[in-house]
């Protein structure tokens, strides 16, 4: 077995990278020492590692537990890609497949094998894996998404319930539980139904820095707003629906449209589901949208956006859904399309649940979700709130923080507020507290003899919606505590008593008001997308002929280097991070030669475009119409199109073939060569009424430019 001088030498060696993420370090240290293990750790945060590298560094084999098929295969593809030895048993294996992988096995020739919950549990399977104990030796059991063994979990299952059995047959083997998502509560559960022994707990910060989070109202324009926001994107992207119908209306619809998309749900067949997925992972679409069937066996790290056209059920789902961008640590995007008519259709689907208690913690869950969408605060402060994270100052990414409602200290309210809530006993949510506060006549304030408090009516001066704002802040701010087990009651904490000594102020947001922001472009950075946009393309090409997904050659953070640093050797690309020695060997002559042909490509350009003019060509290059790109950029039509026909005179990437029918542009080419290059109008005048000013500048531009090709061959 090699041996490494340091953990990060290890890392980049197996896996080609220089640094751990957050956290990862300190996981894998504990886990060399044979401890128990809990690790949460949110998507994109990179648990796999956490026992992926131990694996390689210990003697003996690893025992991976995987709930999905999709997700086991996906992992272990992705470490031979890596030129690690990993393999799967599951029931898509014929009994030979099965057998040769058994003996490889037994040889001690894997170091990773990945099987579901049921199969580990089998008794035939068990007696397998006492040999393999026996002769092999196991390091550990990784138990990969564990909340799957809590009821209080977000995906119980049942079969997660047995694996207990794992610690009494080997009771010397430490057990590792990995989860993206955990309450305190599914935390306890995971380690007492696991039987953990004194288990080292890891829980890293839900926070996922790299995601742009954003609410839309939805209204009858909302398919318009969902369009307009994927073409404002590049990559992958998923959208999720509530319904079957929705799923397949909005797929049909984005085709329509000239969107790459496929729809996955429940009612679609086996293959069906299986095919569309695979086309989604290896990028043969673009958008997948789906119900939530779509979601915890995909491992894909480049989706770039993820919209959410209907209200998700919890805020738990819509965190775990929206997480499914940026897994990479890439810029990614996170919408929710936010409209009261949803809330009304899930408050019908949590009515048919028979269990009252069910129906309580649902409708608990839903409130959460619709303070998220209407809530004034920074976005990334709601949800981190829900998990008991406290985020302090604002994140300055999410759309509250970019268009910052004024600000207004309202510390007197809310000792009002919070008055409010001792006076009532700590016993009622915050929908009861502002009817004590404005003085209403509901029964149920006569019942309590709320009436009675000296509270009752003080906050006349305010309406009840302004006073569930402030309700709902100070619950995201982390300065009042609420409860969770169906019933949102508020309880006070030692913030509340700061705010009663007149020891902390209280600051909301508390109007509507948008503030334009403007993007800073720049050359150098618009011609590294380009290339990184070739990078794609020959990454797709290999991963296809290889029958692979296109992130499992390379993930996009390691083509954006490639396009930042250009390295021109074999050397210089496996220093990069994200290409270990394996990779270089496999991949690397095809990268470097693409990257030396695009900088031949634009050596020479016959003059260098504006910063302007490659803004415009960045919005063209992501597949916007002109019209899209002078709203967005707030230019007359006639601009974009005076930037798009520069651009091709520069001999810059842009598409005339979809901005100029083709043989409208051989009838323009013909007339130039016949009459010259002179003003528009007088070629305008040659050809007629049928074509516009802007047609025969952008073909103008592409004549201007063979020319000069021509003259620069001489």
């Amino acid at each position: 077995m090699t041996t490494f001088a340091s953990l990060e030498d290890a890392l980049k060696h197996f896996f080609g990278y220089d640094t751990f993420r957050p956290g990862q370090k300190k996981i894998i240290e504990a886990a060399l020492q044979n401890k128990d293990l809990l690790t949460i750790m949110p998507t994109g945060g990179g648990k796999s590692l956490c026992f992926q590298l131990p694996a390689l560094l210990r003697k003996g084999i690893t025992i991976v537990v995987s709930p999905l098929i999709a997700l086991m295969q996906d992992q272990v593809d992705a470490l031979q890609d890596n030129g690690i030895s990993a393999t799967y048993l599951n029931s898509t294996l014929e009994y030979e497949a099965r057998r040769s992988r058994q003996i490889a096995i037994l040889k001690n020739q894997v170091k990773l094998l990945y099987v579901a919950p049921e199969r580990l549990l089998n008794e035939r399977f068990s007696l397998f894996l006492d040999r393999v104990h026996r002769d092999v030796g196991i390091s550990t059991i990784a138990i990969d998404e564990a909340h799957c063994v809590s009821e209080w979990g977000h995906d119980f299952r049942p079969e997660y319930r047995k694996l207990k059995l794992l610690r009494q047959r080997y009771p010397k083997i430490p057990l590792q539980a990995l989860t993206a998502t955990a309450t305190k509560r599914v935390q306890q559960d995971i380690v007492r139904q696991l039987d953990l022994r004194s288990p080292d707990i890891h829980l890293a910060s839900f926070d996922r820095p790299n995601l742009h989070y954003e609410v839309q109202p939805k209204d009858r324009h909302v398919y318009h707003k969902l369009l307009r926001a994927i073409r404002a994107e590049t990559g992958a992207g998923i959208v999720y629906c509530l319904s079957r119908r929705s799923v397949e209306e909005v797929a049909t619809r984005l085709c329509h449209d000239g969107i790459d998309a496929l729809p996955y749900h429940a009612g679609l067949s086996d293959r069906e589901r299986s095919s569309n997925q695979t086309s989604f992972l290896r990028d043969d679409v673009r958008v997948i949208v789906a119900t939530i069937a779509f979601g915890m066996g995909i491992n894909k790290p480049d989706v770039r956006f993820v919209f959410h056209y209907d209200l998700p059920r919890s805020l738990e789902s819509f965190y775990q859904e929206s997480g499914r961008a940026g897994r990479d640590g890439e810029p990614s995007k996170s919408i929710l399309f936010f409209g009261l008519g949803d809330r009304r259709k899930i408050e019908f689907l949590i009515e048919q649940k028979s269990n009252q208690d069910e129906r309580k913690i649902a409708l608990q869950q839903l409130r959460q979700v619709i303070d998220y969408g209407s809530g004034n605060d920074c976005r990334r402060k709601i949800i981190l709130s829900y998990f008991g994270e406290r985020y302090r100052g604002n994140c300055g990414k999410c759309d509250n923080c970019l268009n910052p409602k004024p600000i207004e200290d309202w510390t007197i309210e809310a000792q009002k507020f919070l008055s409010c809530v001792a006076r009532c006993q700590e016993k009622f949510g915050i929908n009861h507290i502002v009817d004590v506060l404005i003085g209403s006549r509901k029964q149920k304030i006569y019942q309590y003899g709320h009436h009675l408090l000296s509270t009752y009516g003080i906050g006349k001066g305010r309406t009840a919606d302004e006073w569930r704002m402030l309700g709902r802040s100070l619950v995201h701010q982390g300065l009042v505590g609420q409860t969770t087990d169906g019933y949102s009651i508020l309880k006070l904490n030692k913030h509340s008593w700061e705010i009663f000594r007149n020891q902390q102020r209280v600051e909301i947001a508390v109007d509507k008001h948008q503030t334009k922001t403007t993007a800073n472009y720049n050359p150098r950075k618009a011609e590294a997308e380009l290339l990184f946009e070739k990078l794609r393309k020959l990454r797709k090409q290999i991963a296809d002929a290889n029958s692979l997904a296109p992130y499992m050659i390379f993930a996009d953070s390691s083509l954006r280097l490639m396009a930042q640093v250009r390295p021109k050797t074999l050397a210089d690309f496996a220093n990069l991070s994200g290409v270990n020695e394996y990779k270089a060997q496999q991949y690397g002559d095809r990268f470097i030669s693409a990257i030396l042909e695009f900088g031949e490509q634009h050596k020479l350009p016959i003059s260098i475009p504006s910063k302007s003019q490659m803004a415009t060509l960045q919005l063209h290059q992501q597949g916007l119409s002109v019209v899209e790109i002078a709203q967005k950029r707030g230019f007359a039509v006639g601009t974009i199109n005076s930037h798009l026909s520069q651009l091709i005179e520069m001999n810059q990437p842009v598409a005339l073939n979809k901005l100029v029918k083709a043989d409208k542009q051989q009838a323009i080419i013909q007339t130039i060569e016949q009459v010259g290059d002179l003003p528009l109008k007088t070629i305008k005048d040659a050809l007629g009424e049928d074509y516009s000013y802007d047609e025969i500048r952008l073909v103008r531009g592409w004549w201007r430019s063979q020319r000069q090709s021509v003259l620069d061959s001489q």
